[in-house]
């Protein structure tokens, strides 16, 4: 299986994304700049956190517009697996791949600690290796993380059970709406979240929940492919 990190001007998780695969699943991996305009030898996009552009206008509206975003929006389309993170889940709804806006935090500081998860859908490539209804813990680290769409959006969302992350009860950090922390596509193939399970794959780093969001993309693509999860 193969991955790729893009890198946009003002990343600064793209490492982290990068070792998150390098050493979580042993993965070929690499780096694809903004401009690129080719992701057809990849399986899986990982759009990592930080600043891009500097989080100028909105965080993830110029971001948009890289050349390398016609390529994700072609390969969700393929059905290949996307995984927005922080500032990738920005870009996501920005570029209407997913649906909702990221506000600023209700109380208008960054956040920066250990959050608790629920996982509310583990039937998606992304969560799998998760159990229903489990507590994980993922940190965030985000000035506008805070989750809104229209009352129409969110019972689509609930409906088709594209609801993949909500805050444990009382501890939403920044008012999202019915605490959502990560979403995804009508498909499945698609999820963007605010926490960072990049920065939790290792109990060195306080948690090693998010190790499983890297064997979950894996063992589904063994799955479409016919293949066995080894390990």
């Amino acid at each position: 299986m193969k991955f790729a990190v893009l890198v946009f001007p003002g990343s600064n998780c793209d490492i982290d994304c990068y070792k998150a695969v390098e050493n979580a699943i042993g993965q070929e991996v690499d780096y694809v700049w903004h401009t690129a305009t080719d992701l057809s030898g990849y399986d899986a996009i990982l759009v990592p956190g930080g600043f891009s552009y500097g989080d100028y206008l909105r965080c993830g509206a110029i971001a948009q517009f890289a050349p390398v975003m016609n390529e994700v929006v072609k390969a969700a389309e393929q059905g290949k697996f996307i995984l927005g993170i922080c500032n990738g889940f920005q870009i996501l709804t920005e570029a209407g791949l997913l649906p909702g806006a990221l506000l600023r935090n209700k109380d208008l500081k960054f956040r920066c600690h250990s959050t608790l998860l629920e996982v509310v859908n583990n039937n998606t490539a992304f969560t799998n290796q998760y159990s229903q209804g489990e507590i994980i813990d993922i940190p965030i680290a985000h000035g506008e993380g805070n989750y809104y769409c229209d009352d129409e959006t969110l019972a689509k969302l609930q409906a088709n059970n594209q609801i993949v992350f909500r805050y444990k009860a009382g501890a939403n950090p920044n008012g999202s709406v019915d605490d959502i922390a990560g979403i995804s596509n009508e498909r499945g193939n698609v999820v963007g979240m605010m926490p960072h399970p990049e920065r939790a794959i290792d109990q060195l780093l306080g948690s090693e929940d998010g190790l499983r969001m890297f064997t979950s993309i894996l063992n589904a693509w063994r799955e479409q492919h016919g293949a066995a999860v080894n390990g």
